[in-house]
């Protein structure tokens, strides 16, 4: 069975998120952030769908509008096949044992006030209350050692380990209740390079022995060519480009994509040709009218200015929204 005949696991659909800011009496309209701008993507089991971009992109919001920790403004999102944005918390809670998170921060994602044993059971205890208290202490010993962790860990707490040691105890957290899909806003971005590495083997080896499903957000390339079978690049709160990786890595269509994969350092005797962006990042609060890159583009015409372009699928697969891939004038 392929893609194209699959049921996704995850369905985002045309998702809007606006922020409301607090508005002076003095001022006509709310200022507005528009975050995420028609967003539509699809999540196959076992992927490990990237999302990257650029820092205030609208990645790390689209992951908590996903997880149902922020309501979208618009738009569906549905989980194998059910529509889930809707849904009030207690509706919820059945999906809530089959998606889990994994945060940015593991020194703030874990409460100091509880040994790592209370926060192993909570979730145990919270979706499954028939479970027996030695059936719990088996479970959380089980996930402790699947994640590279002591289980004699349980009776310590948070601030006594490494950055590294907490971010496989908050793995550990999130597989707890033994998820299909995992989301994980950037979980290696805070650690040291050696320790990146490392989380990110546990990361997929519990992929392989658990067949999980990942939403991976990050700013990291080069990660992204080693962990990632689908990327969708954003800029702005829009899709620029939706590809498996190594379609994208091998021929990048959009002008983002191409200027991001020439900034990777390479190892090799050639002369490395960098593109550089020019201009500013424009505001959230006041997005340009057409294309949200035309202002940094080197490619941007009078069409580029004045139309929203759509993502359009091309003959290898991926799908890219922009005017100049479409009609032939930009071919990588």
């Amino acid at each position: 069975m392929t893609k194209e005949t699959a049921t996704a696991l995850v369905e985002v659909k045309e998702i809007h998120k606006v922020f409301d800011l607090g508005s002076h009496f003095l001022q006509k309209h709310k200022p507005k952030v528009r975050a995420i701008n028609d967003v539509s993507f699809s999540i196959y089991e076992g992927d490990s769908f990237c999302l990257v971009g650029e820092s205030g992109c609208g990645k790390s919001t689209l992951a908590r509008t996903v997880m149902g920790l922020l309501e979208p403004t618009a738009g569906e999102i549905h989980y194998r096949g059910q529509r889930i944005d809707h849904l009030k918390h207690k509706q919820r809670r059945p999906y809530h044992r089959s998606m889990s998170m994994i945060f940015q921060n593991p020194y703030a994602s874990l409460n100091p006030r509880r040994t790592i044993q209370k926060t192993l059971e909570e979730p145990l205890r919270f979706h499954f209350p028939d479970l027996s208290t030695q059936e719990i202490k088996e479970k959380v010993e089980e996930v402790m050692v699947s994640v590279g962790n002591d289980p004699s860990w349980g009776k310590r707490y948070p601030h006594e380990f490494s950055g590294g040691q907490r971010q496989r105890l908050s793995i550990a957290r999130a597989l707890m209740v033994d998820p299909d899909f995992i989301v994980a806003d950037e979980p290696i971005s805070a650690l040291d390079v050696s320790i990146q590495a490392q989380v990110l083997n546990v990361m997929m080896d519990a992929q392989e022995k658990r067949n999980l499903t990942y939403l991976f957000i990050t700013h990291d390339l080069s990660v992204v060519e080693h962990f990632g079978s689908t990327v969708g690049v954003m800029y702005l709160g829009s899709l620029c480009e939706l590809a498996q990786t190594k379609t994208l890595f091998a021929k990048p269509r959009h002008p983002y994509t191409q200027i991001l994969l020439s900034a990777i350092p390479k190892l090799s005797c050639e002369e490395m040709q960098h593109s550089k962006l020019t201009g500013e990042v424009p505001s959230a609060m006041s997005l340009p009218s057409g294309c949200v890159f035309h202002n940094r583009c080197p490619y941007a015409n009078h069409r580029c200015e004045t139309e929203i372009p759509l993502l359009r699928s091309l003959e290898d697969g991926r799908a890219v929204s922009c005017h100049g891939v479409e009609e032939g004038r930009i071919d990588a």
